[in-house]
C-alpha cells in the first residue's frame, strides 16, 4: 500500500481544504484574509496562480483585487478586463457559470492569453449567480483541474464571500496586529498590538514609520527597507523576519507580512499587513500553514539560491532536521546548489573527498538508491539502520528523506533531508513532504530559467557597455556602473566616451526605459547609433535629433533619456544637449559645484518633431564634469532635486586628483532599486595646442594652384622644413584634384600640426571613399594619385564627415 493511498483514505483534499478554510474564516479578521483564502488553491487544488477579479470604481471594468502564487505575467493575465468583453473572466462574471479551459481553448482566446508560455489550464468560477466577479486559477499539472481540485475551488469561492476588512481606516479601527503605511508620506497607522511589540504607547507614537525603523537592529534594516520601499515591490505579498532592540536582553524577532495596494486616482499606494511576535508563530504551526508559507516564499523566489533558502526555512526548523541539500538534475548529474548547514565537515566525507568539492557534482549512478527514487518520482523515507550507500547513509543516520522534485513532466532535481537521531513519520508529515516537493520542483524549474536569463542578459549588458575608456588629450575619464539588485531587473543605463576629430570628445550618458533584455538590447543600439552619428561630424543637437528619429523608426514602446556633451579639448569649451535626462554637474577648480541649468528637449522616441537646444559650457583646467543616471540621485522618500543637490555637495567636497576614488565615494550608499551609471571627466587642458588653418577651395580653373600657395605660405609660417613642404604640396595637389574632379559641392582643405606631425585633410560632399587601384598599365593617364599619396605619407585614410567624407594624410618631418 502506497503512502499516497493511506493518506487519501484518511482525509480527502476537499475535506482538508474545508477544514483549513473554516479555520481561516473563524479566526479574527485581518487585512490579508482574502490572500490567505486564495493560497488554499495553491495547496489543495494544485494551482500555481489564483486571483479574484471584481468590479472596480468603474463597473465596466473587472479589476484584480487580490492574488496568490506565481506572477500573473507568466500567463499573460491582465490587471483588468472589460466587463462586457469576451474574456473568460467577463463571461463568468456576466453569466454566473464557470469556465474550464484547456491549453487549446486558451490558444484560440486572445483575451485569455496574451503572451506565449508553457501549456497551462485555467479555471474561472463566478463569485455568485451573476455580476459578482470571478475567481481565476491556473494549473500546470497534466490534465488540469481534476474532480477534487474543482471541489476545492468551489469551497474557496464560498469562503471568498466572507467580508474582508480594510486596512485604511482610523488607527482605532485596525486590528491589533495590523498596519497601513502610506508610501508617499511615510505616515503609518498601527494597531495597539504592534505598538506593544515595539514598546511604545499610543500617546507617544508620532505616526512616522521612521520612528519604528529606528528601533530595528541595524543589520536587519536593509532587508526591512527593501520591503517598505515602494519602488522595490511589485503588487503582491512580502514576508520577512527582523529584530527590534529591547531595553534589556536579546533583540526580539518580529515577522512582517505585507502587501502593496495600489492607490486610486489621486491617492498614494499603501503597504498593508500584519506584524507579529515571530516566537509565537514558530510553535503550534500546522502542516497546512507550512505548505502555505512555502508556497508564498516560492512565489517570490527569483533564483535557484532563493528557492533553496525558502525550502530550508520552511522545512529544516519545523522538521528539526540536521541537514538539507537541494540539488538540480542536469542530464545524469546531481548538482547541489544549497547545503544547510554550509560547512563541509557537516556532510559525508565522500562528498568532500571523492567529488572533491564543497558543492557536490556527482553522477546519479553513483547513488543507486537516489536514482531509484528519482525514477519512481515518489518521496521516500528510510529509517535508521537501513542499508544505504555511504554517500546517502551519512546524510541521515537517524532517518533520511529523499524528495524527487517533479516539474513539467520531468524531474527538476531532488531534496535530501537528514536526521542524526531516529525519527518516526506520520501520514501528515509524509503528505507535507510530498506537497512541498511538488511546489519546489516547479519553482526550481522557473528559477533555473530565471538564472539562465539573468546571466544571459547580464552578459549582454556587459558586452554592450565600453570595456575600457579611451585615453584623452588633456583630460581623464572614469566610469562606474552598478546593476540593480532587484531580481532580473537588468536595465538600460549606459555611458560612452567618443574621441572625435580635431581633439573633440563626446561624453554620453543615457537610460532606456525598463528593466529587461529588451531595454538592454535597445541600450546597445542607441549607444552604437550615437557613436556613429558623432563620428560623422554632426553637431551635438543633430546627433541627438538623429538618434531620436532612429528610435521612433524602431516602433518600440520604450523611450530613452540622454545627455550629450561635446568638449573641445583645445579651447576648453563644450556644448551640452539634454533629451529628458538629468543636468550635468560641474565641479570648478575653486571647489564649488554647479548643477548646469542646461535647456532640455523631450526624451528620445517620444516626439517626431522635437528640438534639442544646445547649452554652451566654459571649462577651466581642473574642472570635473559629472554625468549620471537617476538611480544615483533618486530613491523613495527623497526628491530628485534633493538628490542632485547631495551629488553636487559630495562632488564639491571630493579631491579631483584621484578621480577613481571620487567615483567610488559617490556610489557609496547608492540606492540599488535601479541601475546606476556614473561618468566623471576631469578637464586638464592640452599641454601643447595644435596649429590649425583652413582653406575653402573654390571651383575655379586655378583652384589647385590657390590651394598649393595657401599650403606653402602656411607651412613656411609654421617653420616646416622645405623637404616636408614639397611632399605636402604633392599630397595637396592630388587630394584637391580628386575632390574637384570626382565630387560636387563644397571642398575644404584643413592643415594641422600636432607634435611635429603634419596632417593634410580634404573634405568634400561625396560619401564615396577613394579606391586605390590594384594595377595600372603604362598607357593609363589616371589613377596614380592615391598611390603617390600613399608613397609620400606616413599614413592616410578617410572618415565620414556630415554626409560626405574627409581624406587625410599624415607627414612626419624627418620620418
Amino acid at each position: 500500500m502506497s503512502d499516497g493511498a493511506a493518506i487519501s483514505r484518511t482525509r480527502t483534499a476537499p475535506e482538508r481544504a474545508e477544514a483549513a478554510l473554516d479555520m481561516l474564516t473563524a479566526a479574527p479578521a485581518s487585512p490579508d484574509l482574502l490572500r490567505r483564502v486564495l493560497e488554499q488553491a495553491l495547496v489543495f487544488a494544485g494551482a500555481v496562480f489564483a486571483g479574484v477579479y471584481t468590479p472596480g470604481d468603474d463597473p465596466a471594468q473587472l479589476c484584480l483585487t487580490e492574488s496568490a502564487g506565481l506572477p500573473r505575467t507568466l500567463y499573460g493575465l491582465r490587471d483588468s478586463y472589460p466587463a462586457a468583453g469576451g474574456s473568460p473572466v467577463a463571461e463568468a462574471h456576466r453569466t454566473g457559470r464557470p469556465r474550464w479551459l484547456r491549453p487549446e481553448d486558451l490558444a484560440g482566446c486572445p483575451e485569455a492569453r496574451r503572451t506565449p508560455a508553457a501549456d497551462f489550464f485555467m479555471a474561472v468560477l463566478p463569485l455568485g449567480p451573476a455580476d459578482g466577479g470571478a475567481l481565476l486559477a491556473v494549473s500546470e499539472r497534466s490534465g488540469g483541474f481534476g474532480a477534487d481540485d474543482r471541489a476545492c475551488l468551489d469551497l474557496i469561492v464560498r469562503a471568498i464571500a466572507v467580508p474582508v476588512p480594510s486596512a485604511s481606516g482610523e488607527p482605532g479601527e485596525l486590528p491589533a496586529d495590523a498596519f497601513s503605511l502610506a508610501m508617499d508620506s511615510g505616515r503609518v497607522e498601527v494597531g495597539d498590538g504592534i505598538l506593544r511589540l515595539f514598546g511604545l504607547t499610543r500617546d507617544v507614537f508620532d505616526g512616522r514609520v521612521e520612528t519604528l525603523l529606528a528601533l530595528t537592529v541595524p543589520e536587519d534594516l536593509p532587508a526591512l527597507m527593501s520591503v517598505v520601499e515602494a519602488d522595490h515591490m511589485s503588487i503582491g505579498d512580502r514576508e520577512l523576519e527582523f529584530r527590534i532592540l529591547q531595553p534589556s536582553g536579546a533583540p526580539r524577532w518580529l515577522r512582517l507580512r505585507g502587501r502593496l495596494v495600489p492607490g486610486g486616482e489621486g491617492h498614494a499606494a499603501r503597504l498593508v499587513g500584519t506584524v507579529a511576535d515571530a516566537s509565537t508563530l514558530r510553535s503550534d504551526v500546522t502542516d497546512v500553514a507550512r505548505v502555505q508559507r512555502l508556497a508564498a516564499a516560492l512565489a517570490t523566489a527569483g533564483t535557484v539560491k532563493d528557492v533553496g533558502q525558502a525550502v530550508v526555512a520552511a522545512l529544516r526548523g519545523p522538521l528539526q532536521a540536521d541537514r538539507i541539500a537541494l540539488a538540480e538534475l542536469e542530464n545524469d548529474r546531481l548538482v547541489v546548489t544549497v547545503l544547510d548547514p554550509p560547512e563541509p565537515e557537516a556532510w559525508p566525507e565522500v562528498w568532500r573527498t571523492e567529488w572533491r568539492t564543497e558543492w557536490p557534482d556527482a553522477p546519479v549512478r553513483d547513488m543507486p538508491t537516489l536514482a531509484a527514487a528519482l525514477r519512481e518520482g515518489r518521496s521516500r523515507i528510510w529509517p535508521a539502520g537501513t542499508p544505504l550507500e555511504p554517500a546517502l547513509a551519512d546524510v541521515g543516520p537517524g532517518a533520511l528523506a529523499v524528495l524527487p522534485l517533479p516539474a513539467g513532466g520531468r524531474m527538476a532535481g531532488a531534496c535530501l533531508i537528514g536526521w542524526d537521531r531516529p525519527r518516526d513519520f506520520g501520514p501528515d508529515e509524509r503528505a507535507l513532504l510530498t506537497a512541498c516537493a511538488g511546489l519546489t520542483g516547479q519553482a526550481l524549474l522557473r528559477a533555473h530559467a530565471f538564472d539562465a536569463e539573468h546571466e544571459l542578459v547580464g552578459m549582454l549588458q556587459r558586452t554592450l557597455l565600453p570595456r575600457r575608456l579611451p585615453r584623452l588629450p588633456g583630460a581623464v575619464a572614469v566610469a562606474r556602473y552598478l546593476p540593480t539588485t532587484a531580481g532580473l531587473e537588468v536595465g538600460g543605463d549606459w555611458y560612452d566616451v567618443i574621441p572625435l576629430a580635431d581633439n573633440h570628445v563626446a561624453l554620453v550618458i543615457g537610460d532606456v526605459q525598463g528593466h529587461n533584455a529588451g531595454a538592454a538590447t535597445l541600450m546597445g543600439q542607441m549607444r552604437t547609433a550615437l557613436r556613429a552619428y558623432a563620428a560623422e561630424g554632426h553637431t551635438p543637437d543633430v546627433v541627438v535629433a538623429h538618434a531620436n528619429r532612429l528610435l521612433l523608426d524602431m516602433e518600440t514602446d520604450l523611450f530613452a533619456t540622454c545627455a550629450y556633451v561635446d568638449v573641445d579639448m583645445e579651447e576648453g569649451t563644450a556644448w551640452c544637449v539634454r533629451a529628458g535626462h538629468l543636468q550635468p554637474v560641474l565641479r570648478h577648480p575653486d571647489g564649488t559645484a554647479e548643477i548646469v541649468q542646461a535647456e532640455g528637449g523631450p526624451p528620445l522616441g517620444v516626439l517626431d518633431q522635437a528640438d534639442f537646444p544646445m547649452t554652451p559650457l566654459r571649462l577651466q583646467p581642473g574642472t570635473v564634469i559629472a554625468l549620471t543616471t537617476d538611480g544615483l540621485v533618486e530613491s523613495p522618500g527623497v526628491d530628485i532635486d534633493a538628490g542632485m543637490d547631495r551629488l553636487a555637495a559630495e562632488l564639491a567636497a571630493a579631491d579631483p586628483a584621484h578621480l577613481g576614488l571620487v567615483a567610488d565615494a559617490l556610489l557609496t550608499g547608492a540606492h540599488r532599486g535601479d541601475d546606476v551609471a556614473l561618468l566623471l571627466v576631469r578637464y586638464d587642458g592640452m599641454a601643447v595646442r595644435p596649429l590649425r588653418e583652413t582653406w575653402t577651395v573654390w571651383r575655379v580653373p586655378q583652384a589647385v594652384g590657390h590651394a598649393r600657395r595657401f599650403t606653402r605660405r602656411t607651412l613656411r609660417t609654421w617653420g616646416v622644413s622645405p623637404d616636408t613642404v614639397d611632399a605636402a604640396l604633392l599630397v595637396v595637389s592630388e587630394l584637391v584634384t580628386n575632390a574637384l574632379v570626382h565630387t560636387n559641392g563644397q571642398v575644404r582643405l584643413d592643415l594641422s600640426l600636432v607634435n611635429h606631425r603634419l596632417r593634410l585633410a580634404v573634405a568634400d560632399a561625396s560619401p564615396r571613399s577613394p579606391v586605390k587601384p590594384t594595377s595600372i598599365g603604362w598607357e593609363a593617364t589616371g589613377g596614380r594619385g592615391i598611390l603617390l599619396v600613399e608613397a609620400v605619407s606616413a599614413a592616410w585614410g578617410t572618415v565620414p564627415v556630415s554626409g560626405g567624407k574627409q581624406v587625410w594624410a599624415d607627414l612626419v618631418p624627418g620620418g
